[in-house]
């Protein structure tokens, strides 16, 4: 017998015989009540019409039953997915209020229908605070305010009662804190900001395990933000300061965000820049620069103080094509690595791409890169400060940074290295490959990684090591010439000549020796009868020997080379000259009430001078000094000379030195006849310097006053030596002090720096050019190790200068080659200057690559130019600067920090060259676009389109 249903709180029941069927006539999955506390409900309408009732079958013609009331206790407390399910985190469960889910018990329990025990809907209506932004009250407790379903419970539920019309569900997550599983009752509310409208706030909840990633697109969805357009997020912390959120994937829980923390989102500026990062001082650019729209990628670089070396690198990789298109599509965003111990936290990669990005907006002439400076010195102090640098050290850490930061393997795995053992070069160079692939996989590995192949020989046993080894660019050796051009200047004992400039060719590991043999075929003078001394600041900085390296010589010294007496042997005793090193010294007035005490400085060039055993005194002395100074200082006549008064003339014989010192002299004036060539300015001895005879035998200053007087000094002359040790070996110096009257009177100053220049000084030692193809040869040339690296060699057991070959095996998309132009050694430094012939298009590598090519596909070997560093100038006063080609327009553009101007291609090739960037041709075919059929052929851009076909040798 079928009765009428009857309706309790938006369930609707069928009697039939004894057994009441229950149907909820709603809508699936969570049913609301329209009306649960008694009213007139749609059910019930449709049960006082039949046809009513017939046309609502057919709009839901599937209905659930609901279960037993026994069978509804076993599914929510006791069944799989009931109350009893653990928790697991990441899993969503339900707050359903204490008193409803009571009241639910006690009607499933009684097993009797009584309607007065019917629950009705789910009325979750005590636990909110108010029922428009439905928050929950604080302090709510388990038990005893509300009861936690997992989320198959909760459905059941919803779909047996209903849910309070217009009441959201509270649903929680399970979070693991500290290794415990736990609801999370109350989320984390953060208060969304947009950076333009930093007034207006948005009130949003997230679970701690929730990503910032999901914090991120509802502040995008609240603030009506395309997905498309580049945003990013900050937090405020307690003291005000704002802090990147820059790694989205990780959670709540791991971003520390906590409840009441403002958020604010920013959004990328049309031109690249971001709103934060436009300082007042800079926000800048001129009304005419507002709307400025040139090419993308021509934009300058201001320099922030001797930063053209990163200017010149980040010129060079802008221009890259797939690495620049890499970031500009933002690529980039989900591949940044925050967890890389090797990384820079993503840090490095954000910098660059944000240059990238404006330089590539076309809204800018010229940026500063002052942000992207900071960082580069923050994860590489070298770089730190505003000191000259290398492009390419700066270019070698900018790819390691953005590898590490863009590296899509995020755990490395341990890779043993394993040598060839005789097996094919193919299947060794395979295996190098995908063990590289394993632990290092990134857009800069895609663009410029290759695989060299090393063979390394014992010499001792012959054992033979072949491995394969990855490469990011190319540093060629260029072709080393073995002289050396160095300049000098020769003094003659003849006082009527003036020094001589001499630019002479030496070898370049050769010895000081080889420097007087070279000068003495343009002088004549026997090379034994040469002394080489360094001349600084008016003193010897140093006096060479003979089997010194020339490459303690800098270019830049001033190097002096004295003609010296033939008189000099080796030894002693048999020695017959002694070699002084002479300082002219003028006094003057120094600051002082009543000046009665004098300074002196040091000027002109200094003197070496041999002066004969037998005529060591300082009258003698004088006088040779006198001689040999006469082209430029004037002899006073005999009326003009003041010989002191009778008392001082006794004093000087008294201080002369007895017969028998080995210092005795003559007082007379030598002459040029007497003096002979021992009088003139002297180089010094062949004999070591110190083996002169010591202090303890020379006599005391005679105090006769002359032109000028003699003291002896310290090696500077800045202190005089009136008293000698001794036991001192120490060289002698002798300075000639200057009146500043006498001086002026006598001493001819321009006659006195005056020097001729020799006809070796208009030869130039031409270069000739060398071939790039030559450098890489010389690159794969099998050389023998230093004694500073050796190998250890396997089978002796023990390190070998083992002789070693690098071969090219796999070339990358983008051949950065590096030209070493700048030598160190342990005495000298110095740039090339030499001039690399390089070719714009068609630089062929097919027979550098030892690698079986595939024949039919040529432009796998062929490479075009798209970028130089070049470096003008010295080691410490150079200059860098770019020449690149667009990848959009196929125009070559010289960057110079700021400016920027077109070149043609004839204007690339110097001998500036430093490093050179050259792209593939299938791989320019391949990012070229396609034109349309309407449209005109496209002119080659940076190189000439290669065969269509493709294979990617990586």
């Amino acid at each position: 017998m079928t009765v009428a249903p009857r309706l309790f709180g938006g369930l609707c029941f069928r009697f039939r015989g004894q057994k009441p069927e229950v149907a909820f006539m709603g809508t699936f999955p969570i049913p609301s009540c329209d009306d649960c506390r008694g009213g007139r409900t749609a059910m019930a309408a449709v049960a006082e019409s039949p046809a009513a009732a017939a046309a609502a079958e057919d709009r839901e013609p599937q209905r659930k039953a609901v279960p037993g009331l026994e069978s509804q206790w076993r599914q929510i407390e006791n069944g799989e997915n009931g109350r009893g399910h653990p928790l697991r985190a990441g899993e969503s469960w339900f707050l359903v209020e204490q008193h409803w889910y009571k009241q639910w018990e006690v009607y499933v329990q009684g097993g009797d229908q009584d309607p007065s025990t019917f629950p009705g809907c789910i009325n979750n209506a005590e636990l909110f605070e108010d029922q428009v932004n439905w928050r929950l009250k604080k302090g709510l407790v388990e038990g005893e305010d509300y009861v936690l379903l997992p989320a198959a419970a909760w459905h059941y539920l919803v779909n047996w009662y209903g849910l309070e019309h217009g009441q959201p569900p509270i649903e929680r997550k399970v979070v693991e804190l500290s290794s415990i599983q736990k609801v999370e009752v109350y989320p984390v509310e953060l208060l969304l900001i947009q950076h333009s409208d930093m007034d207006t706030a948005h009130t949003a909840q997230f679970s701690r395990t929730d990503s910032v990633d999901l914090v991120l697109r509802t502040a995008q969805e609240q603030f009506l933000v395309s997905p498309q357009e580049e945003t990013r997020l900050w937090i405020k912390n307690a003291e005000g300061s704002f802090e990147r959120l820059c790694n989205t994937r990780v959670t709540v829980l791991d971003a520390a965000l906590k409840t009441g923390q403002v958020v604010i989102m920013e959004t990328r500026n049309k031109d690249g820049t971001w709103p934060s990062a436009q300082l007042p001082a800079m926000s800048s650019a001129s009304e005419e620069d507002e709307d400025f729209q040139g090419q993308p990628g021509i934009c300058g670089l201001t320099n922030l103080g001797n930063t053209c070396f990163m200017n010149s690198a980040l010129q060079c990789l802008s221009n890259v094509p797939q690495l620049t298109n890499y970031f500009l599509k933002n690529r980039y965003l989900e591949e940044l690595n925050f967890c890389n111990p090797l990384g820079m936290k993503g840090e490095i990669a954000e910098a660059y791409a944000d240059l990238v990005k404006q330089a590539w907006s076309g809204h800018h002439r010229s940026i500063v890169p002052h942000v992207f400076k900071t960082k580069v010195g923050h994860f590489a102090s070298q770089f730190l400060g505003y000191q000259q640098h290398d492009s390419q050290e700066l270019l070698s850490f900018l790819l390691d940074g953005l590898h590490e930061d863009l590296n899509r393997v995020k755990k490395k795995e341990y890779v043993e290295l394993c040598d060839a053992a005789g097996r094919p070069d193919q299947e060794v160079a395979q295996e190098a490959w995908q063990n590289h692939k394993r632990r290092n996989d990134s857009v800069i590995v895609d663009t410029f990684h290759g695989l060299f192949k090393s063979t390394v020989v014992c010499p001792d046993c012959g054992n033979v090591s072949v491995t394969f080894d990855p490469f990011c660019y190319l540093s060629v050796p260029l072709p080393m010439t073995h002289k050396r051009v160095m300049e000098v200047f020769f003094v003659s004992m003849d006082p009527r000549r003036k020094p001589e400039q001499h630019r002479l060719v030496v070898p370049k590991k050769g010895k000081i020796s080889d420097l007087c043999v070279a000068l003495a075929k343009h002088t004549g003078v026997s090379p034994e009868r040469m002394m080489v001394a360094d001349v600084f600041s008016h003193r010897f900085y140093k006096i060479y020997q003979l089997e010194e390296s020339l490459s303690s010589i800098l270019d830049r010294d001033d190097i002096f080379i004295y003609e010296v007496s033939g008189r000099a042997a080796i030894g002693e005793n048999s020695r017959e000259d002694v070699v002084l090193p002479i300082y002219l010294r003028e006094r003057t007035p120094a600051r002082d009430y009543n000046n009665s005490y004098y300074g002196l400085m040091l000027f002109g060039h200094p003197l070496l001078v041999s002066v004969p055993r037998d005529r060591l005194s300082w009258d003698a002395l004088y006088h040779i000094l006198l001689y040999r100074l006469s082209r430029y200082v004037t002899r006073p006549s005999s009326d003009d000379e003041d010989d002191g008064d009778e008392k001082a003339d006794l004093e000087d014989k008294d201080n002369l030195p007895k017969p028998g010192h080995v210092a005795g002299g003559s007082s007379q004036d030598p002459g040029p006849e007497q003096a002979g060539p021992s009088s003139g300015v002297a180089g010094g001895s062949r004999a070591p310097v110190d083996n002169s005879p010591g202090p303890s035998h020379w006599p005391q200053r005679a105090r006769r006053k002359h032109l000028f007087t003699l003291q002896t000094v310290n090696s500077n002359g800045t202190s005089d030596r009136s008293t000698f040790n001794e036991d001192t070996h120490a060289q002698p110096y002798i300075a000639i002090d200057w009146e500043p009257e006498m001086k002026k009177r006598y001493y001819d100053e321009v006659e006195a720096e005056g020097y001729v220049k020799h006809d070796c000084v208009g030869y130039v030692l031409k270069k000739a050019p060398v071939r790039l193809q030559e450098c890489i040869e010389l690159f794969t040339t099998t050389e023998t190790l230093e004694k500073e690296n050796p190998w250890y060699c396997p089978n002796c057991k023990q390190h070998q200068l083992a002789t070693k070959k690098l071969d090219l095996w796999m070339l990358p998309e983008t051949l950065i080659i590096h030209l070493k132009r700048f030598s160190y050694t342990k005495f000298s430094r110095e740039k090339l200057d030499t001039l690399v012939e390089f070719p714009i298009r068609d630089l062929d590598f097919s027979k550098f690559v030892i690698k079986p090519q595939n024949e039919s596909a040529p432009e796998l070997y062929k490479y075009d130019l798209i970028a130089v560093s070049n470096h003008y100038g010295g080691l410490r006063d150079g200059h860098y600067t770019t020449f690149a080609c667009n990848k959009d327009s196929g125009q070559w553009h010289y960057f110079d920090d700021n400016s920027v101007s077109p070149v043609t291609e004839n204007q690339i090739e110097s001998k500036a060259a430093y490093v050179l960037f050259y792209q593939r041709q299938d791989v320019a075919r391949r990012l070229q676009p396609q034109p349309s059929l309407s449209d005109p052929p496209a002119s080659p851009a940076c190189g000439t389109p290669a065969n269509s076909e493709f294979m990617d040798i990586n």
